[in-house]
Formats: structure tokens, C-alpha cells, sequence
């Protein structure tokens, strides 16, 4: 376990999934969900899958390949291979065992960096393949939520920049969806209170880059954790009917499989392409207070 530290914040990073562990403000207040059995993870990191593909079957050039929901990399020990007083870099690359439930070659390099009341997460991915590459990436952090306590009904508030009428995308308790859009129910323009009911059919997916910053917020109407991101997708997500105190802020580059999708992985909704040489870097931004 590493650790990043200045006046506001002290973060924790685990090499297993690269996953951030922990956020502390300077007072020792506890932003990140401690994992449990209501749900064993905190931050994990998504690749090469975002969510699900079909009875977690997908095919490259016809051939049948097999991961699980979000893919491999949270479940894999990274390399620390940088660190400074206010930045720390974890690296994975493919291997026999990623070979045979990915059969592609890359880099994927994770930088947490630390600026004020600020962490950067920051992804790399390369490809190091004689051929193109496709995949998804994304974030998958729980914040606890102000106010809320475990085995407590489930309550908040999150802010979203964009104050006009948004669509989410249909999705099912199975974690699957539609690309049919239905109405974003909010409580007044730009603003999201969600409890226990709100997650009845698993996330809640707006995508078509319809936001870039959501606040969630204190009882009194203060930002608590504010996300900033550029991706095209942003969820929302706690377990249904378990009364956990937290909300997943997930950032997305990626799709799982519409409803009865059967076609090629590179062919799915919502998926990125790197020719042999290139690389793709994107972050996101966590701001506390």
C-alpha cells in the first residue's frame, strides 16, 4: 500500500487493481466506501470491459473469448514503476493468463496525482500489438454518502453541470440495457436525489457526454465530492436493497452489450480503437470540499 499526502488530503493506492483505497481530509474524514460485504471493492479500475458483455462471451475475428462484468484489471496486481511526494504510477501489461480472455498487447498505466484538494486519475493505455486494439476503460469509485449510515435507508443529492432535461439509458437489475433513452427523474434543473428505489434496475447511465461534472452533496447543500471528466458516460450506482451508505460516480469510456448484442467486439457501441503504436490517455478529476 503507498500513500500520497499534502495539506488537504491523504490518499491510499493498493498495487491489486491499481484501486484507490482510501481519502482523507486533513481532519481524518473518511470520503471513500470501506468495502464489506454489502460490497467488497471501493475504486476499482474497468478494463478492457465496462460492464458486461453477453453471458460474458464476446468475439474477436469469430472466435469466442470469455471475461467477467468490468473486465480483468481490477482483480490483477500492478507495478509501482514511478513515485513522487505528490504523484504515484502503476503499470500492466498483457500476459499469458490476460492472452487467453483478451488476446491483445498493451500497456495500461494508472497515475493518481495529487494537487491541493484535488486527486487526478489519470489513464494510459498503448498498444503494443502488431494490429489494432479495442477496449473500454473506466472508474468505478464509491463515496460515502453525507449523512448516511449502514443498515440506514439510503438518501443524497447530486449536482450535475448540465441544467437541462436529461435521458439515461434503459437498463435491467441484471446490469444489462437498451439504447432506447428514458427521461433523468430530477427534483429541480440539474439536480439528482436519489435512495434506495433510484438504483431498483441497477445504475443509472447517461452517456452521450449529456454532463461533465457531478457534486455530490452534504445535507446542507455543500459540495462534498465533486467528479469532473470528459468521458461520454457517466453512472450512478449502489446495491439494491442492501441500505449501503455509499453511491458509486463512475466515469465511463464504454458500454456493456446491448440486450442481445452478437456481434464483434470492436463492433460494440461505445468502443475505442488504437492502431499499433498509438495510445489513449484521458483523467478524471476528484475534488474534496
Amino acid at each position: 500500500m503507498e500513500q500520497l499526502r499534502n495539506q488537504h488530503l491523504t490518499i491510499e493506492v493498493s498495487e491489486m487493481g491499481a484501486e484507490l483505497q482510501s481519502i482523507k481530509d486533513a481532519e481524518g474524514r473518511e470520503y471513500l466506501w470501506q468495502g464489506g460485504e454489502k460490497w467488497p471493492r471501493r475504486s476499482p479500475i474497468l478494463f478492457p470491459l465496462v460492464c458486461s458483455v453477453e453471458n460474458d462471451t464476446y468475439y474477436v475475428d469469430g472466435q469466442a473469448y470469455h471475461l467477467p462484468r468490468h473486465g480483468f484489471a481490477r482483480d490483477t496486481k500492478f507495478t509501482l514503476i514511478h513515485q513522487t511526494e505528490t504523484k504515484l504510477t502503476y503499470a500492466l501489461h498483457e500476459s499469458e493468463e490476460t492472452l487467453k480472455v483478451y488476446p491483445f498487447r498493451f500497456n495500461l498505466a494508472v497515475t493518481y496525482r495529487l494537487s491541493g484538494n484535488k486527486i487526478h486519475v489519470i489513464w494510459h493505455v498503448e498498444n503494443t500489438d502488431v494490429r489494432d486494439i479495442h477496449f473500454q476503460i473506466g472508474g468505478h469509485p464509491a463515496f460515502l454518502a453525507p449523512g448516511c449510515r449502514e443498515d440506514e435507508p439510503l438518501r443524497g443529492v447530486i449536482a450535475l453541470d448540465n441544467k437541462q432535461p436529461l435521458k439515461g439509458l434503459k437498463s435491467y437489475i441484471d446490469g444489462s440495457h437498451e439504447m432506447t433513452e428514458i427521461p433523468l427523474d430530477m427534483i429541480r434543473d440539474g439536480v439528482i436525489a436519489f435512495d434506495d428505489a433510484f438504483f431498483a434496475n441497477d445504475s443509472v447511465k447517461i452517456h452521450n457526454s449529456q454532463t461533465h461534472q457531478a457534486c455530490l452533496l452534504n445535507p446542507d447543500g455543500t459540495p462534498a465530492v465533486t467528479l469532473d471528466y470528459r468521458c461520454p458516460i457517466i453512472a450512478f450506482w449502489s446495491p439494491y436493497q442492501k441500505q449501503a451508505p455509499f453511491v458509486c460516480i463512475e466515469p465511463w469510456y464504454g458500454l456493456g452489450d446491448p440486450r442481445g448484442y452478437k456481434g464483434e467486439f470492436r463492433d460494440k457501441p461505445n468502443m475505442n480503437h488504437l492502431q499499433p503504436g498509438s495510445s489513449f490517455m484521458s483523467e478524471y478529476t476528484i475534488t474534496i470540499g
